[in-house]
């Protein structure tokens, strides 16, 4: 798969190891050409490392088993997901998973991905609806515009919203670059 297609969670093949995709930017600097500037943890050594891919740079997404599941809650022993098959329950640790502890929610359905058995990611929907929990209050008559403000939302994250967002919306959230795409319904 090309490199643009890389998401939080994801279990690539990099130079003969396997590693967990933390975080993922997509920088295209002036005039020249974009790339993917990502933080990866080896899964046999657990060493972070800081990688940039060019955009038209090919990766190997590991050949793992997806299993679906669906997050339940996050307490002390980690985060809980449950089996849609056989309804098993699971708890993960924030370390194994990274940055896609910013945007789970109860009743999330998610893929959770094995490797020899042994569960070593999540893979994320594309956009997730979260509830703004803490922003600037809004301008009634505000549109669409470039002037964005920061809002909190019920996981964590802080994202860029537009001005006519407030607390207690729900706002549609690109998993792939934890960025603002819409207003939501519910």
């Amino acid at each position: 798969m090309k490199a643009t297609q890389l998401r939080p969670g994801m279990i690539i093949q990099h130079e003969g190891d396997l590693y967990s995709v933390f975080s993922v930017e997509h920088r295209t600097p002036g005039n020249k050409r974009g790339a993917m500037q990502t933080r990866m943890r080896n899964l046999r050594t657990g060493a972070i490392i800081d990688y940039k891919f060019r955009a038209e740079d090919s990766v190997d997404r590991a050949i793992l088993d997806e299993i679906d599941f669906e997050f339940l809650y996050n307490d002390a022993q980690g985060y809980h997901f449950m089996n849609l098959e056989n309804y098993e329950q699971i708890a993960l640790t924030s370390e194994l998973l990274g940055e896609a502890v910013e945007f789970l929610v109860p009743n999330l359905p998610v893929k959770l991905e094995f490797f020899e058995s042994k569960p070593i990611g999540v893979e994320l929907p594309d956009t997730v609806d979260l509830a703004v929990v803490e922003t600037e209050p809004g301008i009634q008559k505000a549109t669409a515009s470039s002037v964005m403000k920061p809002a909190k939302l019920e996981t964590g994250l802080t994202i860029q919203v537009p001005p006519f967002i407030n607390v207690g919306d729900k706002v549609r959230v690109d998993t792939s670059e934890a960025r603002y795409v819409q207003r939501s319904q519910g």
